[in-house]
């Protein structure tokens, strides 16, 4: 029995064409056989097809009323399999996803790749040109490196065309034949009740032609695995899990090169602590320095600079030095440094400046015998 299409997209049945079209495109993506693991990629399939006929039917106005007032037997006894795909939008849900991960028109990676034609007649094959796979690389950094940018050279294991027979699979000096199977057609057509399917042809992969003779170098495959040498440049600003995207880099595929996606991870740093763009840091400072004011020396990634104190400063104040946290990888403003003072109290003491302390106390009034004036101290400048 067929579940509800309203059901199978998540939606409810007021839910309007923009929301069923968005429905559609999260479930079409989620259940993608490429993006599952193979023991899932058969399930994936019928998953696929399912919530594409779903789609159909809702996002058609009036095959819409028609499923709304007689459900699924109203549908069946007007339409077949194959009507109910004709005039489906399908290729505008995704022409404005742009590179998702899929390159080269997301509308055909989806329904390509399945490796048969929904649509009946045979239109479309899986045995067209693709792109090679996308790889992804991690790479940790220094947050210095993160601060100004660095260029790196960083090997990567991929697949390239083999040289011996530009990408062919075949031996030199051989070509192709036609595949017997399909007879070069690349898929085999077949009926199934009102609707032909056409299915990619398992004895070449859909290309049509078949190696004979293979190339001993890549076995057929066309291609070979290498480690490569690779120069990237890392902008400043980059932060932990920033993704960078290298065109070109990945896997090499008859119908061009994959992308290499670089992850970034930034190593935790002696000095600073990173939230966003801003860099905090605690520096100590003398309790005198904190009673009279004066200056003191602090870190930033671009050196040691001055940084004035107020008298009467307080242990735990934060100062705010502008312009010295990190760039913004998008170059809008600069982030801050934002420096935490810990008034550090002396352990060892001289004659002369514990009788210092002594009149101190005294003019304020406290008591120095009390066992707990020391401790009152440390509290007080922590």
């Amino acid at each position: 029995m067929k579940r509800d299409y309203y059901e199978i997209l998540g939606v409810q049945k007021s839910a309007s064409l923009e929301d069923i079209k968005k429905a559609y495109r999260g479930l079409a993506l989620q259940f993608h056989p490429d993006r599952v693991s193979e023991d899932k990629k058969k399930e994936a399939e019928e998953k696929f097809k399912e919530i594409s006929e779903a789609y159909a039917v809702l996002s058609d106005s009036q095959k819409r009323a028609l499923y709304d007032q007689y459900g699924h037997s109203g549908i069946d006894q007007k339409y077949t399999y194959e009507d109910i795909f004709k005039g489906a939008d399908f290729s505008s849900i995704f022409s404005s996803m742009g590179d998702a991960g899929f390159g080269g028109g997301l509308f055909d990676e989806i329904f390509g790749d399945l490796g048969f034609d929904i649509f009946g007649g045979g239109r479309r094959s899986s045995g067209r040109q693709r792109r090679g796979r996308d790889i992804q690389f991690e790479l940790d950094i220094d947050l210095e490196e993160a601060h100004d940018g660095v260029e790196k050279t960083i090997k990567v294991p991929r697949y390239e065309v083999c040289n011996t027979c530009g990408g062919s699979g075949a031996k030199l000096g051989t070509k192709k034949q036609i595949c017997p199977q399909c007879k070069g057609q690349g898929q085999v057509v077949f009926s199934s009740g009102f609707f032909q399917m056409a299915q990619t042809c398992n004895r070449c992969g859909g290309e049509g032609k078949i190696i004979t003779q293979p190339c001993p170098d890549c076995q057929g495959q066309g291609r070979v695995k290498v480690t490569r040498k690779i120069q990237v440049k890392i902008p400043p600003g980059v932060d932990n899990n920033s993704h960078l995207r290298i065109k070109g880099e990945g896997e090499s595929g008859v119908g061009g090169k994959g992308d290499l996606y670089l992850l970034i991870g930034v190593r935790e740093h002696p000095v600073f602590q990173r939230q966003d763009n801003d860099l905090y840091a605690e520096v100590g400072i003398s309790f005198v320095k904190a009673a009279l004011g004066g200056e003191v020396e602090v870190p930033t990634l671009d050196g040691k600079i001055k940084m004035k104190v107020p008298a009467g400063t307080q242990s735990g104040k934060i100062f705010r030095i502008r312009g010295k946290g990190m760039p913004d990888l998008h170059g809008y403003a600069q982030g801050d440094e934002l420096i935490r003072v810990k008034i550090e109290v002396p352990t060892n003491l001289t004659a002369e400046q514990r009788r210092i302390l002594e009149e101190f106390a005294n003019s304020t009034g406290e008591d120095i015998d009390n066992p707990t004036f020391a401790e009152k101290i440390k509290r007080a400048f922590k």
